[in-house]
């Protein structure tokens, strides 16, 4: 009986040793540019506009890069089947090197707008591959590590991505940090040879097809979404969040009958697959507060921009020690029961977050907040390497895999584009120049968050057999 409450889970020093390490660095590597760019740009914005201009096109940096980045996740599983992971990566490389390029010779603002881009594309397809290719570059009891590895480099991105922009910024060099880029997509490239598969049998390989249709929906609700923040007008905005969420409900109808889907088939059906992508979406829609965090860090706490900086990766901290920790668990009752109260823990790190926020904050309610936000950050931690496994082997077909595998990207992105439209609004709609907007921002959050805890409790449920 002891035996079969446990989960065949295989150690760290297995994931790391020498017959995976070459793979598990070229996956978590992928990753990890994709996310330390996007949280680099952050730091290194203001450098770049004063340089060559394009004040108005300040917010587009972020949602071109975001936009293209949706789209390019939905064809990973078409392009993993066509090149294999071999290739697949280092495609991938190969155009994420050449867009970080042209952002670091870009003379114009609209010149660096279709170098990020092409970022955005090729940094969707990696970020993409790092989930679908650990099925088959990996075997099945080191997945859960895996995945916590691959997660984590989201939060090692957000550490090192703002504090890495703004050092190259202070020097006067923030073309040099995309140069730096490159040479580090150039280093990953060379183990991928030697650490993933090539294709398998060349002979009868599918045709090559596109999710059309779920690639422009999707596409057009990020647009949507990424765009809410920007208008002054209250009304605007929420005219931009209700089609992209309009939007999104014709994506689901039209991915659900479509010959080439996005999603899975499983995701459809009666199993747990659609519970596990809710509560996926719902815990990284929830880290959104996180954008805001150096700004009240500043405005509130009086914490210098470097300082502010760091702090926002506090909850960065929290997601990767949780994910740390919960990958370790092997009992199955106690995976299910943390996986379940993740919604909930993330809610209660919001409402202390919410609790400490005070117009003129001293140290101690600061270091409140930053305990909050930990307490954020564990949330999501302790229940993402296990989602994302159970995506991977949740389906109803075991051909299915991959695909449930690279939709984990898809849900994480499109989720964040959400999160961080409705986090726009809200600090909009509230934001008096004090601790109003704050406060706001962390109780609606927590609430929504919470919520979320029905979508948990039914993903913990076995498919039918």
């Amino acid at each position: 009986m002891a035996d079969t409450s446990r989960v065949s889970v295989g150690t760290w020093r297995d994931l790391l040793g020498p017959a995976h390490l070459g793979a598990s660095t070229v996956l978590a590597g992928g990753v990890l540019l994709y996310a330390t760019n996007e949280f680099l740009t952050i730091s290194l914005m203001p450098s770049a506009v004063a340089d060559i201009g394009g004040q108005r096109f300040y917010a587009w940096v972020t949602t071109v890069y975001l936009v293209a980045s949706v789209i390019a996740a939905t064809l990973v599983h078409s392009l993993l089947i066509r090149l294999g992971p071999r290739w697949a990566y280092l495609s991938g490389l190969s155009v994420f090197a050449a867009g970080s390029l042209g952002c670091a010779l870009a003379p114009t603002m609209e010149l660096l707008l279709l170098g990020r881009t092409v970022q955005g594309a090729a940094g969707g397809l990696l970020a993409g591959l790092g989930y679908a290719v650990i099925n088959t570059a990996l075997p099945s009891r080191l997945w859960t590590r895996a995945s916590a590895l691959v997660s984590a480099m989201w939060g090692v991105g957000t550490v090192v991505g703002p504090s890495a922009g703004g050092l190259f910024a202070q020097f006067g060099s923030w073309r040099w940090a995309f140069g730096v880029l490159v040479a580090l997509t150039a280093a990953i490239a060379v183990l991928v040879p030697y650490a993933l598969p090539g294709r398998g049998d060349a002979r009868d390989l599918p045709r090559l097809r596109f999710p059309l249709w779920s690639l422009l929906l999707l596409g057009g609700a990020a647009l949507m979404v990424s765009t809410a923040g920007i208008p002054h007008d209250v009304r605007a905005t929420a005219a931009l969040l209700g089609a992209g969420a309009a939007l999104v409900v014709v994506f689901v109808a039209v991915d659900r009958r479509a010959a080439v889907a996005v999603l899975p088939a499983s995701t459809f059906r009666s199993g747990p697959l659609k519970w596990i992508y809710a509560t996926l979406g719902l815990l990284m829609a929830a880290t959104m507060v996180d954008m805001y965090v150096p700004l009240f860090g500043q405005r509130l706490a009086g914490m210098a921009p470097v300082v502010a900086g760091f702090f926002g990766a506090v909850l960065s901290v929290g997601w990767t020690g949780g994910e740390i920790t919960s990958a370790s668990l092997r009992r199955v009752h106690v995976i299910t029961r943390t996986v379940a109260v993740a919604p909930l823990v993330m809610a209660a790190g919001l409402a202390l977050g919410m609790f400490a926020l005070r117009d003129e904050m001293s140290l101690g309610w600061s270091a409140l907040w930053a305990a909050g936000l930990l307490v954020t950050g564990t949330g999501i931690g302790i229940a993402w390497p296990h989602l994302s496994a159970w995506a991977m082997s949740r389906v109803d077909d075991p051909a299915e895999g991959p695909a449930a595998a690279a939709a984990i990207n898809t849900v994480q992105l499109i989720c964040g584009a959400f999160g961080a439209g409705l986090a726009g609004v809200v600090v909009n709609l509230t934001d008096a120049g004090n601790a109003t907007a704050a406060r706001w921002l962390f109780g609606a959050f927590a609430c929504f968050v919470a919520l979320g805890v029905i979508a948990s409790t039914r993903s913990c449920r076995a498919p039918a057999r």
